[in-house]
């Protein structure tokens, strides 16, 4: 019976996962399975900006991961929603459009210049593959594209509440920043989108409905992967289940895993990659001893504050009821209306403990009362506007283990939000400057009162932290690259499982260190760099050597 047999084989369909997949298509000329495990992302609430939020506490097209109860967090757990759905983050995220900072790529490369085989990862590196992927509807210049495929927008609607918080923290201070993903990332103003005229512009849409008919390109849903095959230490292939059938699927070049930072090296580990320890406690047979996979994880916390509104100002019920119908009714008959944002419009990124200095934290205002589903109920549902702060640069660590051999079992993890004192430090601090923006015009004459958190002083900040901390959806780093010195490092620089050929990491599991803003961005731009080692490598053995790795106990 003949196998199923691909050029390259693609595990995830997440953001890294559709460019990396797409672009081996075209213009690599390849033949490619794409593997997904969640589902189409042809939904109308998943196409229009705001419609995630009537999805995102519970439908198909998440994945939820409770974390382990976190002891520093007085036990308390928290859910880290994922994509479970072609496109992945970008199909069901709010749809920022942000790059991070030079220097962040920057010290990716001065950390990866190190290793024998070094690639390029400075900011005037990545920076051509963000040019490359982005169709920008308003900027065009050395640091920005406009014939990229995915569609890169100003938000279609404002609301007054996030122009008065642009007006507010100007007063207090800081500069308007036209693009966060310009020169300098400091200062407030007002986010792009990654959508055009109301509709999503995910990695689906933008890198795998085009070669719909393209038969050089297979693309499984619901179809859950299981291990990497290896033999003789090469990667050959993947196992995978779909519709209750045991599949294998084999590959005569690579097999590219882009599975999320939080599935990713759950696989490795199913795959007999891993720590060995680990992985004898589940009875899987060590192939690869990495230590690394699973560690360092890292995420951005957020933690919000908010205000009761002293009119109808802000997006109070816009989703429900006559409301509801009335913003349909603007967007199909003129185009307008709150349908065209995705809830926020506005942003800030500073330092609040040294004000001149690269910014620690980055904020966004939303329009009404939002707490996390796990917090429903703290506050009164009324008119409001809230304020999240997030530490861009966390330094608190987490890890994600596995539960069981069993691969229908989600993995253990443990982010450990604000652990780390200075995560906590830095986030008190943004917490005191954007409860003054709250005091200050012209937000102030908009706003009742203050409703959480209800006292300001140190103790009483950092337990509000501790009890609402939760995630930004931006976990990373559980297999990153490194120097071939680091016992820690799972990848080498061209993003190589050490230790199997013809294996790699495409995903965010695989950056040294966490971007400071959002992610979904950076990830397309790994999928795509991941694409250009293949190609460059001419697809076949010339880039599928096994790597060095170090071998523990």
């Amino acid at each position: 019976m003949p196998r199923d047999e691909y050029d390259f084989i693609v595990v995830g369909g997440g953001a890294s996962g559709c460019v990396v997949a797409a672009r081996l298509v075209n213009p690599g000329g390849y033949r490619v399975l794409l593997l997904e495990a969640g589902h189409s992302h042809h939904h109308p609430l998943l196409d229009m900006p705001p419609g995630i939020f009537k999805l995102i506490h519970g439908s198909k097209y998440m994945r939820y991961h409770t974390t382990t109860p976190q002891a520093h967090l007085d036990g308390r757990t928290h859910e880290i929603p994922q994509g479970n759905v072609l496109g992945g983050g970008s199909s069901v995220n709010a749809q920022v459009y942000m790059r991070g900072r030079p220097s962040d790529y920057d010290g990716w490369h001065d950390l990866l210049r190190h290793n024998q085989e070094a690639a390029d990862w400075s900011w005037q590196a990545v920076l051509a593959h963000f040019r490359r992927i982005e169709g920008n509807d308003r900027f065009n210049n050395a640091l920005h594209g406009v014939d990229g495929p995915l569609l890169v927008s100003d938000p279609g609607h404002v609301d007054d509440f996030s122009r008065w918080f642009v007006q507010t923290v100007q007063a207090m201070g800081e500069p308007f920043n036209p693009d966060f993903n310009g020169p300098s990332q400091r200062g407030v103003g007002f986010y792009q989108f990654t959508n055009r005229k109301g509709r999503r512009s995910s990695a689906a849409y933008a890198y795998i409905e085009p070669l719909e008919h393209d038969t050089r390109l297979t693309v499984m849903l619901n179809a859950e992967v299981s291990r990497v095959v290896i033999e003789n230490g090469v990667a050959v292939g993947v196992a995978f289940r779909q519709r209750g059938q045991e599949r294998i699927a084999y590959a005569k070049g690579e097999i590219i895993v882009g599975a999320g930072a939080l599935v990713t090296p759950k696989l490795l580990m199913l795959s007999g990659i891993g720590p060995a320890g680990e992985l004898a406690q589940h009875g899987i047979r060590c192939q690869v001893a990495l230590p690394g996979v699973g560690a360092n994880l890292i995420d951005h916390p957020e933690v919000p504050i908010t205000a009761i509104a002293s009119a109808k100002h802000g997006y109070f019920r816009q989703g429900v009821g006559w409301r509801m119908i009335k913003n349909g009714l603007q967007f199909r008959l003129f185009g307008s209306g709150p349908i065209l944002t995705a809830g926020f419009e506005a942003g800030a990124f500073i330092n609040p403990l040294e004000r001149d200095g690269e910014p620690t934290i980055q904020a966004f205002p939303i329009p009404i009362v939002y707490l996390d589903r796990e917090a429903h109920g703290a506050l009164e549902d009324t008119y409001g506007l809230t304020i999240t702060t997030v530490v861009v640069k966390p330094k608190s660590r987490g890890f994600v283990k596995l539960r069981s051999a069993d691969p229908a079992a989600m993995p253990i993890v443990s982010p450990h939000l604000l652990k780390d004192e200075d995560d906590m430090r830095q986030m008190i601090a943004a917490q005191r400057f954007f409860l003054d923006a709250f005091r200050a015009q012209p937000l102030a004459r908009r706003l009742a009162r203050i409703a959480m958190p209800t006292r300001e002083d140190d103790e009483s900040l950092r337990q509000h932290c501790k009890r609402f901390v939760k995630t930004n959806y931006h976990p990373a780093s559980t297999c990153r690259m490194g120097t071939d010195s680091d016992p820690m490092a799972v990848l080498d620089a061209r993003m190589r499982v050490r230790g199997v050929a013809g294996l790699r990491v495409c995903d965010m599991s695989a950056v040294p260190d966490i971007n400071a803003g959002n992610t979904n961005a950076p990830a397309m731009m790994l999928g795509d760099r991941c694409a250009d080692f293949i190609m460059n490598a001419g697809g076949r053995q010339t880039d599928m050597q096994a790597l060095p790795h170090r071998t523990h106990p």
